[in-house]
C-alpha cells in the first residue's frame, strides 16, 4: 500500500471510530463561562459531571453539577452548589466531588490566596452535604494550620471503608529546596478531613496530582516530583494498609526532563486485571503524551510508549472498562490555514495488556476543545467531559465514547 493510500486509510478509520460515538451534549448554561469539568459516580451508580461557571468578565465562579441516571445518555439540569463560591477556574486544579455511601457528598475546590509570600498561592476549601446534595454546610478550609498559606493541585477519592481521602500540594516543608510537600488526609465520619500528614517533599508545585483506589483497596498516588533539584519526572507510591503507610516513591519512567518551569500537566493512572496503567506528558527523551504499565503494583514499570504523534499533546486522562480495555484521551493543538491554532481531543484504545488497538480524534479541528476527563460508565462505553469555546465564552460538554 502506498504512503498516500495508507494515510487516507488511517484518516477514514479515525472518522469511522468517531462516528460511532454519541453526539456532544451541552451541560453548562449557555450564557455563562464554564470550565473545569470532572466526572465521578454516586455509590448507587449514577454518573455525575461537575464544573465551574463564572459570569461574563468575572474572575471567580460557582460549582455546578449534573446527574445522569442512564449511564451518560442524558443529564439533569445543572444543580448549583450554593456554598461553593469564589472558585478560581483552573483546569489542572479543577473542583471535584465525592459521594460517600452514608449519604454525605463532598465538593472540594481551590480559591485564590492573596499572600505576599507567593503571589500564585491558593487555598483549598470544601463544602459538605449530609443529605445527598439537598442542602450544603458552610465551606471549610482543608488546612487550618496557619503555617500553610498555599494549597493546590488536590485530588479526592473514595476509600473501600466508605471514607474519603484527599491529597494536595502544600508550602509546608522541612527542607530548603524548590517544590511543595504532598499531604494526605482522610475523613472521619461526618467530621470532615482529619489527621493530615506529609508524604513527600520537593514535589513539582504546578502539576495536577492523582489519587486512585483500586478494587483490592490499594491507595495509589502519582505526581511529578523534582529529582536532584532539576529533573521533573512522574513518580508513583502505593498504600496497602488503608493509608497508614505508603511505599517509597518509584519513578514510572526515567525521562530525565530537566526544566525550570511549570509544565501544568499532571499524570493519570488506572488499574485492571493486568495491573496499573499510566499516562503522562514529558519533554524528556521525547515530547508529548506517553504510556507505561506496572504488572507488580508499582515495583517495576514497562518501557514508555508514545501515545499521540502530536509533539505538544498534553493533559492525558485514562480509564479502564469492565472488559479491562484501557482508554486514554488528551488534548493537542491543531494549526489552521490562517496560522492560528485550535485544540482538539484525541483518543487511544488499548487492550487489557496495554497493546494499542486504535487511535483517533473525538472533536473537530474547527473547534477549540481542551482538558478532557473520562470515566467508564458501561461495558464498552466511557463518558468524556471537556471544555469547548463558543464565541467569547467557554462551555462544558460531554459525549459517550464507544469501542
Amino acid at each position: 500500500m502506498s504512503i498516500t493510500r495508507w494515510i487516507a486509510f488511517i484518516a477514514i478509520c479515525a472518522v469511522a471510530c468517531n462516528s460511532e460515538n454519541s453526539k456532544e451534549q451541552l451541560l453548562s448554561h449557555a450564557t455563562q463561562d464554564a470550565s473545569c469539568p470532572f466526572v465521578t459516580t454516586t455509590t448507587d451508580g449514577r454518573t455525575v459531571i461537575s464544573w465551574v461557571e463564572t459570569a461574563k468578565g468575572a474572575d471567580t465562579g460557582t460549582l455546578y453539577y449534573a446527574i445522569s441516571t442512564d449511564k451518560g445518555n442524558s443529564f439533569s439540569s445543572p444543580v448549583r452548589v450554593a456554598t461553593a463560591n469564589g472558585i478560581l477556574p483552573h483546569a489542572e486544579n479543577m473542583p471535584k466531588m465525592v459521594f460517600k455511601p452514608d449519604g454525605e457528598v463532598i465538593a472540594i475546590y481551590g480559591v485564590e490566596q492573596d499572600d505576599a509570600r507567593n503571589k500564585y498561592a491558593g487555598r483549598v476549601f470544601y463544602t459538605r452535604s449530609l443529605n445527598g446534595g439537598k442542602t450544603w454546610l458552610p465551606a471549610a478550609p482543608l488546612v487550618t494550620d496557619t503555617g500553610s498559606y498555599d494549597q493546590r493541585y488536590f485530588d479526592v477519592a473514595l476509600l473501600p471503608g466508605g471514607e474519603a481521602a484527599a491529597i494536595w500540594l502544600d508550602n509546608r516543608k522541612a527542607v530548603d529546596a524548590e517544590g511543595s510537600s504532598l499531604y494526605f488526609a482522610v475523613t472521619d465520619g461526618h467530621a470532615g478531613f482529619r489527621k493530615e500528614k506529609a508524604l513527600a517533599e520537593t514535589v513539582c508545585q504546578c502539576c495536577r496530582t492523582d489519587l486512585y483506589t483500586d478494587d483490592k483497596g490499594g491507595i495509589h498516588i502519582a505526581f511529578r516530583d523534582i529529582i536532584n533539584d532539576s529533573i521533573r519526572d512522574m513518580v508513583h507510591m502505593v498504600s496497602v494498609d488503608g493509608g497508614n503507610t505508603f511505599s517509597d516513591m518509584n519513578r514510572i519512567s526515567a525521562d530525565n526532563w530537566v526544566v525550570r518551569g511549570c509544565p501544568h500537566t499532571g499524570p493519570a493512572m488506572v488499574k485492571n486485571k493486568e495491573g496499573m496503567h499510566f499516562a503522562w506528558f514529558t519533554m524528556g527523551g521525547g515530547e508529548g503524551v506517553y504510556y507505561c504499565q506496572s504488572a507488580d503494583n508499582g515495583q517495576t514499570y514497562s518501557q514508555k510508549q508514545k501515545v499521540s504523534s502530536a509533539p505538544i499533546a498534553k493533559h492525558p486522562q485514562i480509564t479502564a472498562l469492565p472488559d479491562d480495555k484501557v482508554l486514554i484521551v488528551w488534548d493537542e493543538p491543531v494549526k489552521l490555514p490562517n496560522n492560528t491554532f485550535n485544540s482538539r481531543v484525541g483518543f487511544q484504545w488499548r487492550d487489557s495488556e496495554g497493546k494499542v488497538l486504535h487511535t483517533g480524534l473525538l472533536t473537530s479541528d474547527s473547534a477549540y476543545s481542551t482538558f478532557p476527563v473520562i470515566r467508564s460508565v458501561d461495558k464498552g462505553t466511557a463518558l468524556m467531559a471537556y471544555t469547548q469555546r463558543a464565541g467569547d465564552l467557554q462551555q462544558v460538554r460531554c459525549m459517550l465514547i464507544r469501542e
